[in-house]
């Protein structure tokens, strides 16, 4: 005879299971990561051995990475690229065991950016740490490096007494308040930030800066919603421009800029010309704005788009009319924003 399934239990069984299977994953990608970083880590290090022993130059590295594709073409990691970031990655963690144990816990990304912006070896492990404490993505990472945080820790446990002079749990509080957070891209964002949290400060931030330009900016929405076909899309920023009669749509990325960035905003202005513009408006205009850029992807990405877009340091496109241009922020103007986002 079969029982009836109760409601509840049911609902605490599949959320026990769930748990369980997204553990499972989590275990499986940290193993799997460990192994590549470790991997990574040996290739470079039989790398700088050869050239040490038999003094070849770099253009070993040119013919490995030739060949190694051509052995595992699955594999992505074997440009000439990554292999020069595997020689760097030996060169600067000697300790195999300290790899093992500490670097080998965050992704190849993470490790590449250290390597690129953080000389200093301890700065590097306070990083690291950091990393595995607080689950960063590589872009927050990037803005917690260039915004100084280890500097700031160093400085701030330099400038008290507090652990000398008030009980550990009133002491370790007095220093949380002395790491300066508010150094975080002027917006207040502590330790654990997270990139959506950058990217709507980032939001709040170009919103009142454009605002405070009195060039004819009406705010019309921050995430302004678009429902097609029972889809729900979200505008970062929305403005009506006064003096060109258009709208202006912002979105703002803390990352790089990529291709798909362009598409999805060039169908955002067709739903805007086709949902809010009227008869009497101009055609409506979108910016780009990108924490790191790359000019070609970018002359690329806009070189057959026929609506008016532009992306942060990159001109805008010829759909917009030369007396119109003036009335937008000059790219300057967006360049010293976007530094303020990232060194205020």
């Amino acid at each position: 005879m079969t029982s009836v399934i109760n409601s509840r239990q049911y609902e605490n069984l599949l959320q026990d299971l769930k748990s369980k299977v997204r553990e499972a994953r989590l275990k499986a990608s940290l193993s799997v990561n460990k192994e590549l970083v470790i991997l990574y880590w040996q290739i470079g290090k039989s790398i700088l051995i050869q050239q040490e022993e038999s003094g070849w130059g770099t253009k070993v590295i040119d013919t490995l990475a030739k060949d190694l594709k051509s052995e595992f073409p699955e594999m992505k990691g074997f440009s000439v690229r990554n292999l020069k970031y595997m020689r760097a990655f030996a060169d600067s963690y000697i300790d195999f065991e300290f790899v093992q144990q500490l670097v080998a816990q965050i992704p190849w990304g993470h490790n590449c950016l250290l390597l690129d912006k953080v000389k200093d070896e301890i700065a590097r492990k306070f990083y690291i740490e950091s990393i595995i404490e607080n689950g960063w993505s590589r872009n927050v990472l990037g803005h917690q490096v260039e915004s100084g945080l280890y500097q700031r820790q160093v400085q701030s446990a330099k400038t008290h007494n507090f652990h000398d002079t008030l009980p550990a749990t009133q002491s370790d509080l007095a220093h949380e308040m002395l790491k300066d957070p508010y150094k975080l891209d002027f917006l207040g964002l502590g330790e654990e930030a997270q990139e959506r949290d950058l990217e709507n400060s980032l939001v709040d931030h170009i919103t009142k800066f454009l605002l405070e330009l009195g060039a004819g900016f009406a705010f019309v929405g921050k995430q302004y919603h678009l429902e097609i076909s029972d889809k729900d899309f979200y505008i970062d920023l929305l403005f009506y421009h006064t003096k060109l009669h258009a709208y202006v749509a912002i979105e703002l990325k803390v990352g790089d800029f990529k291709p798909e960035y362009a598409g999805k905003l060039n169908f955002y202005l067709s739903a805007i010309d086709e949902r809010l513009k009227t008869n009497s408006d101009n055609p409506s205009i979108g910016i780009i704005l990108c924490k790191d850029k790359n000019r070609l992807i970018a002359e690329y990405a806009l070189k057959d788009m026929t609506k008016p877009i532009g992306i942060s340091e990159y001109s805008l496109t010829e759909a917009i009319p030369d007396d119109l241009k003036g009335s937008l922020p000059s790219v300057e103007d967006f360049e010293i924003e976007l530094n303020k986002y990232s060194d205020d």
